[in-house]
């Protein structure tokens, strides 16, 4: 009996611990999976919006943001808290037909701590945003950039010219090499943010950790007839 008493205390004492706080530093570690995509600078846009001033804002309304889904934009929906927790755990229960491909966060308590993150980070005088690198990272620290500021590259990375023969692309730099790559597995891009490439300066950049792999990237889509000839 003694013991029963005992278990029945331990389920009430543990039954009425209070729940885990949120932890902003647990949160920063939880946005790791989303900084590829989404800057904290203020209208610095990747793959997504810019995450700068989104508590309070209404989703969709970014002016600086032209991708949003029409699902999105017809929401009604303005970030806080709760909504950002709907939105985290499931985005296509959360908004039907969004073009948001991130599958969601089962944990409650990641979810929460991210959002505490957030809070902080979001606020356009943070000096965690400036912190952090758009598309990469904490600077000198935790997280690193895969893609430097295409306005500064080596010979190695400037492209001259590119020549398409059968099902290969080869892509000459300024150090006078030249480097082959199988159609599938070279991409072209632009950037007209910023950090992108000067014009006529398009810059060969390396996704492939096996090296087979590179993006070839323009200031402006009129430069692809520029430097990209097909030739045997």
């Amino acid at each position: 009996m003694r013991y029963f008493a005992l278990a029945i205390l331990a389920v009430l004492v543990t039954s009425a611990a209070p729940a885990q706080q949120s932890d902003v530093m647990r949160g920063q570690h939880q946005f790791q999976a989303c900084i590829a995509c989404h800057s904290l600078q203020p209208n610095k846009n990747l793959t997504g919006p810019s995450l700068s001033g989104v508590f309070g804002r209404k989703a969709g309304s970014l002016e600086s943001f032209d991708r949003y889904s029409d699902a999105l934009k017809s929401s009604n929906i303005v970030w806080d808290d709760k909504t950002l927790d709907a939105w985290l755990a499931d985005p296509q229960r959360a908004v039907p037909d969004n073009q948001m491909t991130f599958p969601g966060i089962r944990s409650p308590q990641d979810r929460s701590d991210l959002i505490a993150f957030l809070k902080q980070a979001s606020q356009p005088d943070s000096r965690i945003a400036q912190q952090m690198q758009p598309g990469g990272g904490m600077m000198g620290g935790m997280m690193t950039s895969t893609v430097p500021n295409l306005k500064k590259l080596d010979n190695g990375s400037r492209v001259q010219s590119v020549r398409y023969c059968r099902d290969t692309y080869a892509v000459a730099t300024a150090d006078g090499k030249t480097r082959k790559f199988y159609e599938r597995n070279l991409r072209f891009k632009t950037d007209s943010s910023d950090d992108g490439p000067t014009k006529g300066a398009p810059a060969l950049v390396p996704a492939g950790m096996a090296g087979d792999r590179a993006d070839v990237i323009f200031a402006a889509p009129e430069e692809f007839a520029q430097f990209v000839a097909q030739s045997c």
